[in-house]
């Protein structure tokens, strides 16, 4: 038998060179248990710092899904912003409605020339102001030509709030809203017209953010209704925010005015823009105010 101690034995085995092969005996193993660690304490600082990253995390997400919301009726804010900042404003084509028309040639003692050269530059420019078929709300300065679409009544005579919801809602969709139970231009009273300032963008209307810029319009601006193929033109004498629950911006008035109605912040419901105006010109006679300033 070979000899063996403690640690190696010997097997004589002989390799092709003639050389003993020894080999380590094998010591069992011995499976540590797995123990689990102790949690270290945190610190009341480093739980703070934690708590903090995930409110500003939650707080960034929340406004890039706002935004995202509303990507179009910002897209606007951020472009008009961008083009007064660089001094790249244009004036809208829309103007051309609220300027004063040229004055119109007077066709008395006109003399006719038998030169057809001449009498070609003897015809006086004609002053033509084409109505559009539906009725509209042009507002110049932020470039908006808009339809306004009526709704029934019957809603609001009945006080059912939701149906009458629902049905502005749906109307808004083909443009601005006429406030049931509010004036029409040409009568006594306030008009009240209201318009989306931002909407889901999965809305099938395509006048969701049309009043997204309206918080641009200033005092003196012109806004131009046309109705029942007439021509009114009203000028912006107060614009204010409000909460929704100041109904006194639709109550009728003893004078004539214009009140232009949107949501405000963009994107919210939290308060209301309102613009008001006065009537001054109809059908291109100008008319006295009777509003009480």
């Amino acid at each position: 038998m070979p000899e063996k101690d403690d640690k190696f034995f010997k097997i004589h085995v002989h390799s092709p060179k003639g050389e003993e092969v020894h080999h380590k005996k094998e010591e069992p193993k011995h499976e540590t248990p797995n123990i689990p660690k102790p949690k270290e304490k945190r610190s009341a600082v480093e739980v703070l710092r934690d708590g903090g990253r995930q409110i500003v995390a939650s707080f960034v997400i929340l406004v890039i899904g706002f935004l995202l919301l509303n990507s179009s009726a910002y897209y606007q804010i951020a472009k008009s912003k961008f083009a007064k900042f660089t001094g790249t404003e244009t004036e809208s084509p829309l103007v051309e409605l609220v300027e004063e028309a040229p004055a119109k040639t007077s066709t008395e003692n006109l003399q006719s020339s038998s030169d057809p050269s001449v009498q070609k530059k003897q015809i006086p420019d004609l002053d033509l102001d084409i109505a559009p078929s539906d009725n509209r709300i042009v507002v110049p300065r932020i470039d908006q030509n808009i339809p306004i679409v009526r709704i029934s009544s019957d809603s609001l005579i009945r006080r059912d709030w939701k149906a009458l919801e629902n049905e502005m809602q749906d109307a808004l969709k083909d443009g601005v809203v006429h406030y049931p139970g509010t004036s029409l231009p040409g009568e006594t009273g306030n008009i009240v017209i209201t318009g989306h300032s931002s909407y889901f963008p999965w809305d099938a209307g395509r006048f969701k953010d049309v009043f997204a810029l309206l918080v641009d319009v200033v005092e003196g601006d012109k806004v131009v209704v046309y109705h029942e193929q007439d021509k009114y033109i009203y000028e912006v004498y107060d614009i204010k925010i409000v909460l929704p629950e100041d109904i006194e911006v639709l109550k009728q008035t003893p004078e004539d005015k214009l009140t232009l109605i949107t949501c405000w912040p963009v994107g919210t419901n939290l308060k209301r823009l309102i613009v008001t105006a006065k009537p001054i010109e109809v059908n291109g006679v100008d008319i006295e105010s009777k509003i009480i300033r």
